[in-house]
């Protein structure tokens, strides 16, 4: 089986990538070749394990805006695409045109492509989707019915995508399922565009000793999974029977809902307060503005009853970073 990562260059596409050579088997189908595409090289693995020594990595330097690109893409009719690439919130808020550009037109012109190849090709699609095509009013706890209603221009186009995978599906054109992923936390790395982005910051940033910048209150709840629970969540929809979607290909996914405060309290179970001293207020209206918009926690019925899990507490997801990006050491101590 061939599967396409299209985004494989961002951090989710990598730990993906990774995940898949560690175990090549998608559902009950074993994958043959993999083809990583992204704006930027993506850089495959130094050392893959013994278990993907029949994998075939190929890759790409593919920018979805241009429609004979994206063709090229799916020319060789993978099984599999995950579509992970876009432009993050912040940005996409501040600057119409790219956001427009990545996210409407590049999920379009990736559509396009499919529906264009023809003579019975109806890949699994898995489509990243966000928590952000919901927006204000919102109830406490967001149930599978509830309507999204986005209040970013992110949101949106992440919602237009959404109804055109559901069209297309509804179609026969492609087999395609929508995450609406909780905001992925802890992200390894520097800090991106993203209005989430300090979600990550206040605790990477102080687990590596380093300052970090809060711009909201520490009341501000949200919808979380760790890079883990991420990569896990795509691997099971790309294997999932998807009948039981009908119509609805969209789901929203299993999380942890948190406070600020939750997580600034994980952090000094774990890295103790000289971690928490590292934070520090800096209130900034935009973000603010942003995430106080959207959902602060899910009842994921769907999603759970068709097998789909994340983390369950802070404390699992620091634990995981601290294994995954920091070699399993605390450069920060609580001397007591």
């Amino acid at each position: 089986m061939q599967v396409l990562i299209i985004g494989a260059a961002g951090m989710i596409g990598r730990k993906l990538t990774d995940a898949i050579l560690r175990d090549p088997v998608i559902g009950d189908r074993r994958v043959d070749a993999l083809h990583l595409a992204d704006v930027i090289a993506p850089v495959p693995p130094a050392s893959v394990p013994r278990a993907s020594d029949s994998v075939r990595i190929t890759t790409s330097t593919t920018d979805l805006t241009d429609p004979d690109a994206v063709h090229a893409l799916i020319a060789p009719r993978p099984e599999v695409i995950f579509h992970l690439a876009a432009v993050v919130s912040g940005q996409a808020e501040t600057d119409l045109e790219i956001g427009l550009a990545v996210n409407l037109d590049g999920t379009r012109n990736i559509l396009d492509a499919i529906r264009q190849t023809g003579a019975g090709y109806c890949p699994r699609f898995v489509f990243t989707s966000s928590l952000a095509v919901f927006g204000s009013p919102l109830p406490d706890v967001i149930p599978d019915d509830f309507a999204p209603n986005p209040r970013t221009s992110y949101g949106a186009q992440k919602l237009i995508g959404e109804i055109l995978v559901s069209d297309l599906s509804r179609r026969g054109l492609l087999d395609g399922i929508s995450l609406r992923l909780p905001t992925i936390c802890i992200r390894p790395g520097a800090p991106n565009a993203a209005a989430s982005g300090f979600f990550s910051g206040i605790l990477r940033e102080p687990l590596s000793g380093l300052p970090a910048a809060l711009p909201v209150d520490p009341e501000t709840r949200h919808w979380f999974a760790g890079p883990r629970g991420a990569v896990g969540l795509l691997l099971h929809a790309a294997g999932v029977d998807t009948a039981p979607l009908g119509h609805r290909r969209a789901l929203n996914l299993p999380g942890i809902s948190a406070t600020v405060a939750d997580q600034i309290a994980a952090l000094e179970r774990v890295a103790g307060p000289r971690a928490v001293a590292l934070i520090r207020p800096q209130p900034d209206p935009l973000v603010h503005q942003i995430v106080s918009a959207w959902p602060r926690a899910f009842a994921p019925e769907r999603a759970l009853s068709m097998g789909f899990t994340a983390e369950t507490s802070f404390d699992q997801i620091i634990a995981a970073h601290i294994e995954d990006e920091l070699g399993g050491t605390l450069p920060v101590h609580d001397p007591q």
